[in-house]
């Protein structure tokens, strides 16, 4: 992709996901604009053998914008980073087409091991803010990562997970594109649900012990 096709592209991406903005030219402001377009040359820099050449400019675009992308991962087309202070995206991740992260996220290893040691995310995943994915597994295509959560194994598609550690929820199989609404905020939750079916059995229980006492 030319860079004037790989701008404008990056210029849709955040007037189509970003309801704050309102024109082109604020999107020349935005951290992840500013930290894609170093990516995409760090990162091939870093497939030719130039190590040293690609992670200057991946620090460079780190200290700039608060986002830190190793120019080793393989990001597809229609990221969008939102805000973005604090994002880490490691060397091993793939990540595919039209993925949202929030700011605090991080795509992360459990350790020093070698190879593959960092999260696939799929297409159309949303990860919220403060949500960290640690290891080498997937998380499947339309999910969704709740904020502030800590996924640890692999998540299938067409998923919410929530908590820490984190849990999926299915969601009756129904297939819904998370950049289509950009909700984080209502997700299934059930360690509340529960909690909240604990509290049912133990009011029970009291009132059953009331009308023995009673009795």
């Amino acid at each position: 992709m030319g860079i004037i096709k790989r701008i404008k592209n990056e210029i849709q991406i955040v007037k189509e996901r970003d309801p704050a903005i309102h024109s082109s030219w604020e999107v020349l402001l935005y951290p992840s604009f500013k930290v894609m377009l170093h990516y995409r040359t760090a990162h091939k820099l870093y497939m030719k053998g130039h190590y040293f050449l690609a992670r200057w400019i991946s620090q460079r675009a780190a200290r700039k914008t608060g986002i830190e992308i190793h120019p080793g991962a393989q990001i597809g087309e229609g990221l969008f980073i939102d805000h973005g202070n604090g994002v880490i995206i490691g060397e091993t991740t793939i990540i595919g087409n039209n993925v949202t992260l929030y700011q605090g996220v991080t795509l992360g290893g459990t350790g020093k091991e070698h190879g593959k040691r960092h999260p696939t995310i799929a297409d159309n995943v949303m990860i919220s803010a403060g949500a960290k994915v640690l290891g080498s597994f997937t998380v499947g295509e339309n999910s969704k990562i709740g904020a502030g959560s800590v996924v640890l194994e692999e998540v299938p598609p067409n998923c919410t997970v929530v908590g820490v550690p984190g849990r999926v929820v299915k969601r009756d199989n129904e297939i819904v594109i998370p950049r289509e609404t950009m909700d984080q905020i209502h997700l299934p939750d059930p360690v509340k649900d529960e909690m909240q079916s604990m509290e049912e059995k133990i009011a029970l229980l009291q009132k059953r012990i009331e009308e023995l006492e009673n009795k």
